[in-house]
């Protein structure tokens, strides 16, 4: 099972909503998380593992959303939609890209709203 995540755009039933810090999620959205678009640190063991890795507000809300939908007990199982900036996007993208357990639960959708190829991986 693996979950898109998307800038922006309509929050359809069974979204989540992501919020960077500053924004305001839009009316009636399930908010699973906030987070400031503050630079993700890289240091420690090339693969990024949690033992040198601190896993920032992004990862900690992406982890506990994927964990929800398969336990069952989180209601939708839409996308994820981040409600932010360019930056926020940024930290978004580099929180994912960062850490293996969230690359291989989560995938971005390309900027048309098409389900990339890797979706069904």
């Amino acid at each position: 099972m693996r979950i898109a995540i998307r800038f922006g755009g309509a929050v359809a039933p069974g979204d989540a909503v992501l919020v960077q810090e500053g924004f305001a999620p839009p009316a009636g959205a399930r908010v699973v998380g906030g987070f400031a678009a503050e630079a993700v640190r890289r240091f420690g063991h090339g693969i990024g593992c949690s033992c040198c890795v601190p896993r920032g507000a992004v990862a900690a809300a992406l982890t506990r959303l994927f964990l929800e939908r398969a336990r069952g007990t989180a209601d939708g199982a839409g996308d994820v939609v981040i409600v932010g900036d360019t930056n926020g996007e940024a930290a978004v993208q580099a929180a994912v890209e960062g850490d293996v357990l969230l690359r291989a639960r989560f995938f971005f959708l390309p900027d048309s709203g098409e389900v990339s190829a890797r979706a069904g991986e």
